[in-house]
């Protein structure tokens, strides 16, 4: 992010260094395109109240905003306007929206800047990609057809509220959830906290959810006004409500709320923040969950008519598991969603080891999953492992630690058909996503694949011949 901030000409100071309680904030300036000026701010704290002053003519009168998230609100839309009138092309939008990201980064707490982000999603605040993905992007995932294979991972958009902001950003698919039949609040705040440094988050949210019903309204009425933005795709990541007896009967509930609604379902039973999930990977346990979930897909879409449901198939069911597990453990669960009949793994998540980085840092010792750049080689080793494991019978989206093309395109050489990003895009915000497209499709090009499936498993079948 601080690449592209410095390519744009803009300081930020980080939080903390302040001439006395004044914060300076420096709005991109170009010199060539004819502005008059720069946009420049101070944002002054106090403990009682927030005062945002312009120091330019601007209709954006951030003192005019009785809240502090309108105030921040204006402030990105002033930074996001400005830009994109000066460049007037789509990734100057793109660039201008990731700036807007980092200054409401530097002065929000982790949730509440997740929480606004989701706001300015469902708002329409972010830009849109009216290009078309490159020819050599577009792939299938268990039967489905994907413009482009990045999605954005669960836990981000929690109860769909904003599928449509963030399909436009270029997303071939978004994920909503973990989505748990029953509303429940998740664990005490705080809950979340950044390791900027390390490019990474450590979360214990614990499947906080609005519950099923409220979800399904939302995707239902997200159905009804048309197609996805850019032919994007949607699944639900189901999860278990914290006190629940019957784990399999949580995910049987969520199958046959939402098969109806989504393009592809997801257990989620990888999740380290709540108590006991994870031993729902067992080989029983895991057969059991999956049959329900699949027998109560079925059940749903009985007599299922594409034609009646926009074009869209019966939704296709993944299992997510953790990159934490051993390969015999692996093995297990391979064999389960095999029997059971998964469609598919999304591999992996958050993990609760600790490298010495993150051991060593102020947060490291917080409970919860890790995410981000220190995860990464964990988890595409593990995507590796689970595609020599399938012998690719069962296709992965990789997940963990993603954000560039060269992370995403070492997932896809390891085994995953589509891959998706998360801490990555917490950071640099919506230019990640045309950026790293665009870098895919040149590492793609420049190894001579002329699709991300000739790419898919390269790397795992040159080491099962080794």
């Amino acid at each position: 992010m601080a690449t592209n901030l410095a390519r744009f000409g803009v300081s930020l100071r980080e939080p903390g260094v302040r001439a006395g309680n004044v914060a300076y904030v420096a709005m991109p300036c170009y010199a060539k395109s004819g502005a008059k000026g720069c946009a420049r701010f101070a944002i002054k704290h106090s403990p009682r109240q927030t005062l945002a002053r312009p120091f330019v003519n601007s209709p954006f009168n951030l003192t005019s905003h009785p809240s502090l998230h309108q105030r921040i609100a204006a402030l990105a839309t002033a930074t996001a306007t400005a830009t994109a009138a000066s460049f007037g092309w789509t990734d100057a939008k793109f660039e201008a929206a990731s700036t807007a990201a980092a200054i409401l980064r530097h002065l929000t707490d982790p949730e509440a800047g997740h929480k606004l982000g989701i706001r300015a999603a469902a708002a329409g605040l972010l830009p849109s990609d009216p290009r078309p993905d490159p020819p050599s992007l577009a792939t299938n995932l268990a039967g489905l057809r994907l413009a482009n294979p990045l999605g954005l991972a669960a836990g981000f958009d929690k109860d769909a509220e904003a599928m449509g902001g963030l399909l436009g950003l270029g997303f071939g698919f978004v994920e909503c959830g973990s989505i748990c039949p029953l509303p429940q609040p998740g664990n005490p705040a705080p809950r979340v906290w950044r390791l900027p440094a390390l490019g990474a988050i450590i979360n214990r949210y614990g499947f906080n959810s609005a519950g099923g019903p409220a979800a399904a309204a939302k995707l239902a009425a997200f159905r009804a006004a048309g197609p996805a933005p850019r032919g994007g795709l949607v699944g639900v990541n189901l999860g278990k409500n914290k006190l629940s007896p019957d784990a399999a009967s949580d995910y049987a509930d969520g199958a046959s709320r939402f098969a109806a609604l989504s393009d592809f379902l997801i257990i989620n039973v990888s999740s380290p923040n709540t108590p006991g999930l994870r031993d729902l990977q067992g080989r029983a346990a895991l057969t059991g969950l999956v049959k329900a979930a699949v027998k109560a897909r079925d059940e749903a879409t009985r007599g299922w008519d594409p034609a009646a449901h926009g074009g869209r198939c019966r939704p296709p069911l993944f299992v997510k598991v953790a990159p934490d597990v051993t390969e015999p453990e692996a093995a297990d669960i391979v064999a389960a969603a095999l029997s059971a009949g998964a469609d598919g793994l999304v591999v992996g998540n958050t993990t609760i080891s600790r490298p010495l980085a993150v051991a060593a840092h102020a947060h490291g010792a917080e409970a919860g999953g890790l995410s981000g750049k220190p995860l990464e080689a964990l988890a595409t080793d593990r995507v590796a492992l689970f595609y020599r494991l399938t012998k690719g019978k069962l296709p992965i989206i990789g997940v963990g630690g993603v954000s560039d093309g060269v992370g995403a395109y070492a997932k896809v050489r390891a085994g995953a058909s589509a891959v998706e990003v998360y801490t990555g895009f917490a950071y640099e915000g919506p230019a990640l996503v045309p950026r790293l497209k665009a870098e895919l499709a040149a590492l793609l090009a420049r190894d001579g694949f002329a699709s991300v499936g000739e790419a898919v498993g390269v790397d795992s079948a040159k080491r099962k011949c080794e």
